[in-house]
Formats: C-alpha cells, sequence, structure tokens
C-alpha cells in the first residue's frame, strides 16, 4: 500500500476514535461529571458499553442506531461528530502533511468539535477547553518558534495579540449589544472562543468568522 493512502487512512481512524472522545467530553464538562469515570453507558439503562459496541460509527450501524440492552434510540448526532472529526483530520493531514501547522490545526479542530458538541447540546463553551487548547496551542507555537528560528514576537507574541484583539472586538460588541437591546446579546463563552479563532487564524479572519457567524445565527434566531 502506497506510504501516503496509509497516512491518510490512518489519520481518518484517530479522528474517528478522537471524535468518539470529544462526544463524551462535550457532553460530560457542562454536567460537571469526570471524563474518565464512569465508563461509557447507556444514558438511560445506564448499560455499559462492550468494546464492540464502542466503535467509531460502525457500532452504530451494527447495533442500527438503538442501545443494545433497552433498544433506546442512539442520538444520530454521536456518529455524525466522529465522522466530522475523521474527515476534518484528514484535510488537515492533505493540507499541511506532518508539520506543526498539521498539530496546531488538529487541536483548533479539536476545541471546536467539543465546544460545538456542549453548545449544541447544552449551550455551553466550557472554559477547561478553552483554557486547556489555548495553552497547548501557544506551547507549539514557542516549539516551533524554536525549531525552525523564528522570532518570538513573529511566532508567538503576533498570534497572542491577534487572539486578543478579536477578543476584545468581540466583547466590545457585546458591551454595547447588551445596552442597545438590554439584555444579554452575546454569552461570555463565544468572546473567549474568539480569542483562540484570532490565535490560530488571525485577527482579519475572525473579523470574517464573525460575520459569517452572524449571517448564519440571523435567521436561525428568526426561526427560533
Amino acid at each position: 500500500m502506497n506510504i501516503e493512502i496509509f497516512n491518510c487512512i490512518m489519520i481518518f481512524i484517530i479522528g474517528l476514535i478522537f471524535g468518539s472522545f470529544y462526544n463524551v467530553v462535550g457532553y460530560r464538562l457542562p454536567n460537571n461529571m469526570s471524563i474518565v469515570f464512569p465508563a461509557s453507558h447507556c444514558p438511560k439503562c445506564n448499560h455499559k458499553l462492550k468494546f464492540y459496541e464502542l466503535i467509531p460509527v460502525f457500532s452504530y450501524m451494527f447495533l442500527k442506531g438503538k442501545c443494545k440492552a433497552c433498544k433506546e434510540k442512539i442520538s444520530l448526532f454521536y456518529p455524525l461528530f466522529e465522522l466530522l472529526t475523521g474527515i476534518l483530520f484528514l484535510l488537515s493531514y492533505l493540507v499541511f502533511g506532518f508539520t506543526f501547522e498539521f498539530l496546531i490545526s488538529i487541536v483548533f479542530i479539536s476545541i471546536l468539535i467539543i465546544v460545538s458538541i456542549s453548545d449544541l447540546k447544552y449551550y455551553i463553551i466550557p472554559d477547561e477547553v478553552l483554557i486547556v487548547g489555548s495553552i497547548i496551542i501557544i506551547i507549539l507555537l514557542l516549539i516551533n518558534s524554536f525549531i525552525n528560528d523564528i522570532s518570538l514576537f513573529t511566532g508567538v507574541l503576533m498570534p497572542i495579540l491577534n487572539g486578543g484583539a478579536s477578543f476584545a472586538l468581540l466583547y466590545l460588541f457585546k458591551f454595547f449589544g447588551d445596552l442597545l437591546f438590554q439584555k444579554e446579546c452575546l454569552g461570555g463563552g463565544d468572546i473567549k472562543l474568539l480569542f483562540v479563532i484570532g490565535l490560530v487564524i488571525g485577527f482579519d479572519m475572525s473579523i470574517v468568522c464573525i460575520f459569517i457567524a452572524s449571517f448564519i445565527a440571523l435567521p436561525l434566531s428568526i426561526v427560533s
């Protein structure tokens, strides 16, 4: 088998596995539960899942979308996020190869997947995910700067400043929006998340993200 094809398959499988774990993290953190204990189980009947019930995507198909014990329907939400993580990991590899940019990319993807799961389920963006993810990204930026002889200002400080500027911009939007509408118009988690976005893709692209998110959210908010 061609080594490049093998790498792609392995990266995709690793993404599926991580996606399965991110489902657990996105569900448990907002509920103040340990992400390690108890072992994965059916939330309705507490049936402890066997190893063959934990295979990303395939277990869902094998079990026909139902708990083996109580036949409760399993949300399609879980395999979709597993598949999405696998695809995004693979795309990151195809774009960056085995580089520091690839590592930063999969950490960034991991943050976005987890907060998307928790936000969709509970309207909560866990601070723990943003803090730990930001620290890991900054450490990777530091290592990359030393290895590739990039100045600390360009390689580390500038991304942090981009993140800070993105955070400040959205905070100002929230401040004036709250004054205008006399109610909270934006959650604190969204502001903190934009720091991570600015840190990784820069201040300019974070502004683009704000506008895209606004256009997507507007029709959804009108319907709801």
